[in-house]
């Protein structure tokens, strides 16, 4: 054995290959910094799962109570933010269908929003059944974020974000 073959450190990956990343330079502590309002949740895939510090294939996740309709998740932040990062993941592994995610942020104590993305990811379970993003913006003084999120564009389903990080 060589003597850089012992300096590698290493470990194996679990089965889900989900797990626990360190912050992201500037990352906001939403469940510390903001009021977390939703539409509905499933009482076993609460908000909080989007919010627990894991990521990846097979992290816990949030999840709709309501399969094929709308949802929304708004963060009411306790003092205004400066967004600069948004990072999220999305993963769905048992239908195929096209979700589609906005995001809109008000500066104005969420008396207007403006939308900044939007986008639609087709999931298959035989394919593509993860979507992680990871977006740069310039926004000052976000009072509110808003994302909507539309499950069945294309087939039935049910709303549901993996992870969401938020840096200023």
């Amino acid at each position: 054995m060589t003597e850089a073959q012992t300096k590698v450190r290493k470990r194996p990956l679990g089965q889900d290959h989900a797990g626990v990343q360190a912050g992201l330079p500037g990352e906001i502590d939403l469940a510390a910094a903001a009021v977390v309002a939703f539409s509905s949740e499933d009482p076993s895939c609460p908000v909080e799962h989007m919010l627990d510090g894991t990521y990846g294939p097979g992290a816990s996740r949030w999840l709709s109570g309501r399969p094929d309709m709308t949802e929304q998740l708004l963060f009411d932040f306790d003092a205004p933010q400066k967004i600069s990062r948004l990072v999220y993941e999305v993963e769905e592994t048992e239908r195929q269908r096209t979700q589609e995610i906005r995001v809109e942020v008000s500066t104005d104590g969420g008396a207007s929003f403006r939308q900044i993305l939007v986008q639609e990811y087709t999931f298959s379970p035989g394919g593509a059944t993860f979507q992680h993003e990871d977006l740069r913006f310039e926004i000052e003084g976000a009072t509110h974020l808003r994302l909507t999120i539309v499950p069945h564009k294309n087939g039935a389903g049910t709303a549901t974000l993996t992870s969401l990080r938020v840096c200023a």
